[in-house]
């Protein structure tokens, strides 16, 4: 219920309302404790903590292979992001490297997953304003990314696809036609959002100047992603901290300078089509045969291939998968960019095949952090797309 604070003389002075954690438009079980000033908004302050899944925790009682499964749980909207910066921190962690063709491999995937991700995000920040068919459309074309995802690793959203040393398997006959018939139509799609929205009298005044963000408050705050470039600060781990093959690709980091809602949703499209121009090229350059793993004996798993029965092959990966591998004592940090900023995992190793502790750098915990910047002063109806501009996943924000 609301609280009204009264003055001495009983006039109504401000209220206190709860939006959330049962709202549609927070995005997730998100809480956040609104102090109004009639319909103006005077302070707001986000309250976490009511998916709480203790999954860092979780990963000390797992093999550092059975983990990878936790990972796809915390982003649940980009899983093989998840799963691809918790394997570079293990493979550099044991010093391997997998090879060319896993790492194209693991670059069409994760762009894929960053096109369905921003298709989640302006789908549902679309109808959170009001706009119902764009919601529509993109799960249209999401869907077809979760099929090949699906034809890839069995599974649409939990994958746990990508593995220590490479991939989980070898990808299936004609899966790469499947993605060129989407990389063909999909262009058109964007048009088709764009024609909708970019300028719709409704949607620009819904977006245009509301949820501004300094740039100097963004780096204060520890904003990335999207939400960083929109304030005109060009940082994207892909280019600046390369990894998997990242720097033979060719691609733009695009770049607002009004750092509204507005520009934030001109800057996820355009980042759409530069995840395309990736696709397209890990396509045409990425190498046709060879390995999809290491080679690295008590480790990871060799291709089936080289395996004398069936049942040897799966023997020596449910040994892997359960009894687990020693990797030296140490620490390391890796990030990546995911399509909500910059992701890191600290994995820290004592000798034992479990990990001695795993923590994770979300970024959608970072990110909310500037809510109440974006949220204060304005009206109450803007904060509903202040939440949804910053892109939240409360996976991993409760982790």
């Amino acid at each position: 219920m609301p609280s009204t604070v009264l003055t001495p003389t009983g006039a109504a002075e401000s209220m206190v309302l709860n939006m959330g954690p049962q709202h549609p438009s927070t995005h997730g079980v998100l809480r956040v404790v609104l102090e109004l000033n009639g319909e103006t908004v005077v302070k707001a302050r986000p309250d976490i903590g009511y998916l709480h899944t203790g999954i860092e925790k979780s990963c000390e009682a797992k093999t550092y292979t059975q983990a990878i499964t936790l990972t796809d749980r915390l982003d649940y909207l980009a899983p093989l992001s998840n799963n691809l910066c918790y394997c570079l921190a293990v493979e550099k962690l044991l010093g391997l490297q997998a090879p060319k063709r896993a790492q194209y491999v693991r670059v069409l995937l994760t762009e894929l997953t960053r096109i369905a991700s921003h298709l989640v995000w302006l789908g549902t920040h679309a109808i959170d304003l009001g706009a119902m068919s764009v919601f529509l459309y993109c799960f249209r074309e999401r869907e077809e990314i979760m099929k090949i995802f699906e034809m890839v690793s069995g599974q649409r959203m939990m994958t746990s696809y990508f593995r220590i040393g490479g991939l989980a398997l070898e990808p299936p006959t004609g899966w790469l036609d499947r993605v060129a018939r989407f990389v063909e139509v999909f262009p058109g799609r964007i048009n088709e959002y764009e024609d909708l929205l970019t300028e719709n009298r409704i949607w620009q005044g819904r977006t245009k100047g509301v949820g501004y963000l300094s740039p100097e408050d963004a780096v204060a705050w520890g904003v990335s992603g999207p939400s960083l470039r929109a304030a005109g600060i060009a940082y994207d781990v892909r280019r600046y901290f390369p990894y998997s093959s990242y720097e033979e690709f060719e691609f733009d980091v695009p770049v607002r300078t009004e750092s509204d809602c507005y520009a934030r949703y001109l800057l996820r499209v355009a980042e759409m089509r530069e995840s395309l121009k990736i696709v397209k090229q890990a396509m045409a350059k990425g190498p046709a045969e060879g390995p999809i793993r290491a080679e690295a004996p008590g480790i990871v798993p060799p291709q089936r291939e080289k395996m004398k029965t069936e049942m040897e092959a799966l023997i020596y990966h449910f040994k892997i998968f359960t009894e687990g591998f020693s990797p030296p004592p140490g620490e390391v940090y890796q990030r990546i960019e995911s399509p909500r900023g910059e992701l890191g995992f600290y994995v820290a190793s004592d000798g034992s095949p479990k990990p001695y502790r795993v923590k994770v750098r979300a970024p959608s915990f970072v990110n909310l952090q500037a809510l109440p910047l974006l949220c204060e002063g304005r009206v109450m109806a803007d904060a509903v797309a202040c939440i949804g501009t910053l892109d939240i996943v409360l996976g991993e924000i409760d982790r």
